[in-house]
C-alpha cells in the first residue's frame, strides 16, 4: 500500500511540473524581484526631491507655483502604498503609476524652469543633483522595462493552454503592467542638459 502512495505521489508531481506549476512560482518570483528594483529606483527618485527643491528655493524662491507642484506630486507617491498586494491589483497598479508620472512631469517642469537661472546652473551642489536624477531616471528605464518583460512572460503562461489550467486550479491571475499608452511619457526622463547656452537676442542692425 505504501509503495502505491508513493507511486501515486510521484505521478502527481510530474502532472503538476508539466502543466507549468513550477514555471509559474519561477515567474512569480521574477516578478516580485523585478518589482523590487522598480521601487528601490523609485524611491531613489523620491529621496532626491526633497534636496533638489531646496537648491532650487535657493536661487528661485519666486518658482512657488512649480516648487509646490513638485512637493505635492512627491506626497502623492509617497501616499500610494506599494505592498506586495498591489501587483494584483490593477485598480491600485494604476494608481501608482499615475503618481509616479505626475512627479515625472513636475520634475521636468522644474528642470525646465532652472534654465532661467544662470547662478543656479552653475552651483556645484545642483549639478551633483542634477547629474544623481539623470542617473536615476535611466535606472528607472531599465528596471521597468525589465518588470514589463517578466509580466509579460508570466501573463502569457496565465493565458496559454494547458498552463492556464494550472493557473485557474492554483489561482495564479494575469498581472498589471504599465499601460501602452502612458509608457512612451513615462519613459522619458526629465531634460537634464544645461550645457547649451542660452540664445542672445540679435543687436538691431
Amino acid at each position: 500500500m505504501r509503495k502505491f502512495w508513493l507511486l501515486l505521489s510521484a505521478i502527481l508531481l510530474l502532472n503538476i511540473s508539466g502543466c507549468g506549476y513550477n514555471s509559474f512560482q519561477s515567474g512569480d518570483e521574477q516578478v516580485k524581484s523585478s518589482w523590487s528594483e522598480v521601487l528601490n529606483q523609485y524611491q531613489r527618485r523620491a529621496d532626491l526631491v526633497p534636496n533638489l527643491v531646496n537648491t532650487v528655493k535657493g536661487f528661485a524662491a519666486q518658482e512657488k507655483d512649480v516648487l509646490l507642484g513638485v512637493t505635492n506630486a512627491r506626497a502623492k507617491v509617497g501616499s500610494v502604498q506599494a505592498t506586495p498586494e498591489l501587483l494584483n491589483n490593477p485598480e491600485a497598479f494604476a494608481k501608482f503609476q499615475t503618481a509616479q508620472g505626475e512627479l515625472s512631469g513636475a520634475l521636468s517642469r522644474l528642470l525646465v524652469v532652472t534654465e532661467n537661472y544662470p547662478q543656479l546652473k552653475s552651483d556645484a551642489n545642483f549639478r551633483d543633483l542634477q547629474a544623481q536624477l539623470e542617473g536615476t531616471e535611466n535606472r528607472i528605464t531599465v528596471a521597468r522595462n525589465r518588470y514589463i518583460k517578466s509580466v509579460q512572460e508570466y501573463n502569457v503562461q496565465v493565458r496559454s493552454f494547458p498552463s492556464n489550467l494550472t493557473a485557474m486550479m492554483f489561482g495564479y491571475k494575469v498581472k498589471p503592467n504599465f499601460a501602452v499608452e502612458n509608457e512612451k511619457e513615462l519613459a522619458k526622463p526629465p531634460v537634464v542638459d544645461f550645457g547649451a547656452p542660452a540664445a542672445k537676442p540679435s543687436s538691431a542692425q
